[in-house]
């Protein structure tokens, strides 16, 4: 897209070119007068309140899928209208001319098969970070989203905080000069980790459909508590640890601010990587080259019990974001940012508004199936976020510094990443890359 058209754009949306990171392909709406017809994939936790949001800004939720029977009979009783599925491949296959949308609030593992198959059927999608589990998943979202011209939003709320967008404004004002070097940590996790397999198996709630629950990953047998719910972001199999739970959030900021987009170089600091289960804490370093103006700059994440308690000799609280530049250091985080050394900063007088106020996290994806205008999440600049935060992992369970080639999606020095790039699908629930 020409500078020339993309200006036109921004205009005619009544977005600022700030507020677009990864500028996609113009989506295909419907009109604004239209009713969404969105089908629910996931009820319970984040799903129930992504249920109640897209209804409330406009979307007429037409069907409703859980494979907890208990979960989705009560979501049901808010929606009775709605149909019923606890397999989202057969609420697919079934209602596909009714359905115009979906959201996808379900254990990471199960991302990608269902929003690539639904966005291969032309369905516009929201779906919760991070956006899929792997890196290959990842990029593939982002083709459909592209050739499909869909409206696609990650479920990053943050994106939609003013406290963010002034942040974002600071950076790009120049307050502290050229960023140089970015650190990002969270004192998560908040469960154990590093565990082995529970032993034996225990009986399979009624409610529950647990080989639906498995979907693409390997069997294994059910364990109460340990799984479902809530209980699975610890494992390999069906998680991404802290990175998958939080960085999507805490590295938006920086991604947006810098206007980041892929890596060069990851390594990863960790203890013995467990088979079963992710780090108690991990430190993770990259290198993002050059981009639209912007001087080379080193990232480094930190979580669990690797945080610091320092930076550059600055107490730090126990998550948040620092940016260090050649004028001076900003610690930032949802709501407020705050400049050291501080003397060097009084009588600071913010920029003016360029970032223009968010009409709400989900009110921007129903307003883009609508009538085609931009998210600030969408599946382009979400897609790159992902693949960033997901490669960390990468570097770690392989023990490499990963030379990365973004385009051909590749650590050029280390064979073994490609086993965690992307993933094994178990039988019946492969993705079709088409």
């Amino acid at each position: 897209m020409t500078e020339f058209t993309r200006r036109k754009f921004i205009k005619k949306t009544g977005l600022t070119a700030g507020s677009i990171l990864g500028f996609p392909a113009i989506v295909s709406g419907q009109n604004l007068n239209s009713k969404i017809r969105v089908a629910c994939i996931g009820v319970g936790g984040k799903g129930s309140s992504d249920t109640d949001n897209a209804a409330r800004e406009g979307g007429e939720i037409v069907a409703l899928c859980d494979v907890d029977a208990n979960t989705l009979g009560k979501k049901a009783q808010k929606f009775p209208k709605a149909a019923k599925f606890q397999d989202f491949r057969k609420m697919l296959e079934k209602m596909e001319n009714q359905i115009d949308a979906v959201t996808v609030s379900i254990p990471d593992h199960c991302h990608g098969v269902a929003g690539i198959t639904a966005m291969q059927m032309g369905k516009h999608a929201y779906v919760q970070k991070p956006l899929t589990q792997t890196v290959w998943e990842s990029r593939f979202m982002r083709r459909l989203a592209r050739e499909n011209k869909l409206a696609t939003q990650m479920g990053n709320q943050g994106s939609a905080n003013e406290g963010l967008r002034r942040a974002v404004e600071v950076i790009h004002a120049g307050a502290i000069g050229e960023p140089l070097e970015l650190h990002v940590w969270t004192n998560r996790p908040v469960w154990p980790q590093g565990i082995g397999r529970p032993e034996g198996s225990d009986p399979i709630p009624d409610n529950l459909d647990w080989d639906l629950w498995l979907g693409p990953a390997p069997v294994r047998p059910f364990a109460a508590g340990r799984y479902h719910p809530a209980q699975w972001r610890r494992w390999w199999d069906f998680g991404q640890g802290t990175l998958g739970d939080m960085a999507c959030h805490y590295m938006d900021l920086p991604f947006w601010a810098l206007k980041l987009r892929h890596p060069t170089h990851c390594e990863a600091e960790g203890p013995e990587v467990h088979p079963e289960t992710c780090p108690l804490g991990l430190i993770v370093r990259y290198k993002f080259p050059e981009r639209d103006g912007l001087v080379p700059v080193d990232f480094t994440w930190y979580d669990g019990n690797r945080i610091p308690k320092k930076i550059n000799g600055e107490r730090v609280p126990g998550s948040g974001v620092m940016f260090m530049g050649s004028k001076g250091m900003m610690f930032a985080n949802y709501g407020s940012y705050k400049f050291f050394p501080s003397e060097e900063f009084k009588g600071y007088k913010p920029p003016e508004q360029t970032i223009e106020k968010s009409i709400g996290h989900h009110a921007e994806w129903i307003k883009a199936c609508k009538d085609g205008s931009p998210t600030t999440c969408n599946f382009d600049y979400s897609g790159a976020l992902t693949e960033s935060v997901l490669l960390g992992n990468v570097a770690y369970r392989t023990g490499k510094a990963l030379e990365w080639d973004a385009k051909a999606l590749k650590a050029t020095n280390c064979e073994e990443a490609d086993k965690y790039i992307r993933k094994v699908y178990r039988s019946g629930w492969e993705v079709a890359e088409v």
